[in-house]
């Protein structure tokens, strides 16, 4: 990541509602959530949900499918990953990285809906 990239994800971070609601969706896993679902969850209203989604889409933080008429949005965990990556590259010294690193395989399964640990993460 460079340092362009790092300064639009860290300023699409930098807001109330939009670090609430990647926090939600790095909770909830590969599988997000639609946006009515968010916008329910979070209490947003949907025209302020869209703005939203769009500036985290827009900074490569979050992903967007279409599935039937819904569109479904979920963290993007390498970008996640890589802004750890870039905000901790030197703390172990020059040229060193220890960044954590998350890998929602390690915790989800694939079709996984235990929302209420999704939900317990949030909080």
């Amino acid at each position: 990541m460079d340092q362009k990239a790092a300064i639009a994800a860290l300023g699409a971070l930098a807001q109330d509602t939009r670090l609430e609601l990647f926090r939600l969706l790095v909770a909830t896993g590969p599988q997000g959530l639609p946006a009515g679902m968010i916008a329910e969850r979070l209490g947003v209203l949907p025209s302020s949900l869209s703005f939203h989604l769009n500036q985290l889409h827009h900074a490569g933080l979050i992903t967007q499918r279409r599935q039937s008429r819904q569109l479904i949005y979920a963290a993007e965990y390498g970008a996640m990953n890589d802004l750890l990556a870039y905000l901790t590259e030197n703390c172990c010294g020059r040229g060193q990285s220890c960044a954590p690193a998350c890998n929602p395989a390690d915790a989800y399964t694939i079709g996984d809906t235990d929302e209420a640990l999704a939900r317990s993460r949030v909080s």
